[in-house]
C-alpha cells in the first residue's frame, strides 16, 4: 500500500522537527513494508512575506487528495500574529472539516511531570476536542467601535450535527481504546446553559442509545483543570468544545513533560486528516539543533495509526520511549543530546 502525505514545514524550528519525523517514517516504512509519497507545500510566514499568500481555494483542492497532512509549526515573528494561525492553521481545519482535534496525554518512563507523586499509570488518557465550532468559527462583531460605548460580542456556535458528529467519535474511540470504557463530558453546564444543554442531552441520548458499554461521566472544566493536576487518573477519555479543548490539552501537556513530547491530531475521520506537534514555531531556537523533535515524531505515530500501518505506530511509540530513558531533560537545549541526535535515536530503536 502506498500513501500520499502532504508537508507542511511551516515556521521557525517546524522544517527541523518535520525533518526528525520523516526520518522516522522512513525506517517505519522499510521495516513494515508499505510505500508512501511526500509533497512539501510552503505555507510559511516567509512566503506570505514576499508573496502575501496564504492557504488559497487550489490548494485547499489539492490537498483534498492526499491521505494525510504532516504539520510542523505556524508562527513568524514577523507577521502579525492571528494572520497565520487564521491563514494556515484554522483554515485548513476548517476547510477540509477536520472537526475532531485528538490529544493524547501520556507520560512516558523516565520523564518529568511537575505532578507530585503522579507517574505513567496515572497520567494516559485523552482529549477528543470539537475542532471546527464554538467560539473560534468567527461569529460576531462591533458596535460603536472605537467610542466609550463600544460593545465586542463573540458567539459560541453549536451545531446539533457537530456535537454529535464529536460526541459519536469519543464514544467509538473509548470502546476502542478498551481501557476504563469511561468517557467524560468537561463543560460549564451551571453557566453556559444553551450551549452546553445541547452538549450534555446529546451527551447522554447517545451514550444511552448507542454506547450503553461506555460509563459516562461530567465535569466542569475548572473542576477538570485542577483534578489534572491532584487526580489525572480520574480520567480515561475526555469530550469538549472547542474553546475548553484548547485550554485543558495545553494543561494536558504540561502535565506528561511539556511541549516538547505533545503530539496532536486535527481529524477528519471521512477525509484528510492533519497531524502536528503541540509546541509553537519557537524561533528563538530555529538552526541551533536544540529543539526536541519527540512531539514531531510522535505526531508521526498518530499519523500511521490513522493510515491504518497500527504496527508502524507501535514501533515508533516504543522507539520513543527507549529514546526518552536516555534524556534527562525534554526542555530545548537541555536534552542531552541534538535535535538530530533524537531523531537518529528514535530511528536506531525501530
Amino acid at each position: 500500500m502506498s500513501h500520499k502525505i502532504a508537508v507542511i514545514g511551516g515556521d521557525g524550528t517546524g522544517p527541523e522537527v518535520v525533518a526528525e519525523g520523516l526520518k522516522v517514517l522512513k525506517a517505519a516504512a522499510q521495516k513494515h513494508k508499505f510505500q508512501y509519497q511526500l509533497k512539501e507545500f510552503d505555507f510559511s510566514g516567509q512566503r506570505y512575506l514576499k508573496t502575501g499568500k496564504l492557504v488559497d481555494d487550489q490548494d485547499i483542492e489539492e490537498l483534498k487528495t492526499y491521505d494525510a497532512i504532516y504539520l510542523g509549526a505556524v508562527g513568524d515573528p514577523g507577521v502579525k500574529p492571528g494572520i497565520l494561525e487564521h491563514g494556515v492553521l484554522l483554515r485548513l481545519r476548517f476547510a477540509l472539516d477536520q472537526y475532531i482535534n485528538l490529544r493524547p496525554v501520556v507520560l512516558y518512563p523516565n520523564v518529568y511531570t511537575p505532578i507530585k507523586d503522579k507517574g505513567p499509570a496515572e497520567i494516559d488518557f485523552v482529549v477528543v476536542r470539537e475542532n471546527t465550532e464554538g467560539l473560534y468559527v468567527g461569529t460576531g462583531g462591533y458596535l460603536r467601535k472605537g467610542t466609550p460605548d463600544e460593545v465586542a460580542t463573540q458567539v459560541s456556535v453549536n451545531t446539533r450535527k457537530g456535537v454529535e458528529r464529536c460526541l459519536r467519535y469519543a464514544f467509538e474511540y473509548t470502546r476502542k481504546r478498551n481501557k476504563r470504557k469511561q468517557l467524560t463530558l468537561v463543560g460549564k453546564t451551571n453557566v453556559l446553559t444553551y450551549a452546553w444543554d445541547l452538549w450534555e442531552r446529546a451527551f447522554h441520548e447517545i451514550g444511552a442509545k448507542d454506547f450503553p458499554d461506555i460509563k459516562r461521566e461530567y465535569a466542569h472544566v475548572d473542576a477538570t483543570c485542577m483534578w489534572f493536576v491532584k487526580n489525572p487518573e480520574w480520567f480515561d477519555v475526555i469530550v469538549t468544545d472547542n474553546m475548553f479543548g484548547d485550554i485543558i490539552t495545553d494543561l494536558g501537556a504540561m502535565i506528561q513533560g511539556g511541549m516538547g513530547i505533545a503530539a496532536g491530531g486535527n481529524i477528519n475521520p471521512e477525509g484528510v486528516s492533519m497531524f502536528e506537534p503541540i509546541g509553537g514555531s519557537a524561533p528563538k531556537y530555529t538552526g541551533k539543533n536544540v529543539i526536541n523533535p519527540l512531539a514531531a515524531i510522535g505526531a508521526m505515530q498518530l499519523l500511521l495509526a490513522e493510515l491504518g500501518e497500527e504496527k508502524a505506530a507501535a514501533d515508533v511509540e516504543g522507539a520513543i520511549i527507549k529514546t526518552v530513558a536516555k534524556m534527562p531533560s525534554m526542555a530545548a537545549g537541555k536534552m542531552g543530546m541534538g535535535t538530530t541526535e533524537v531523531g537518529d535515536s528514535v530511528v536506531s530503536n525501530i
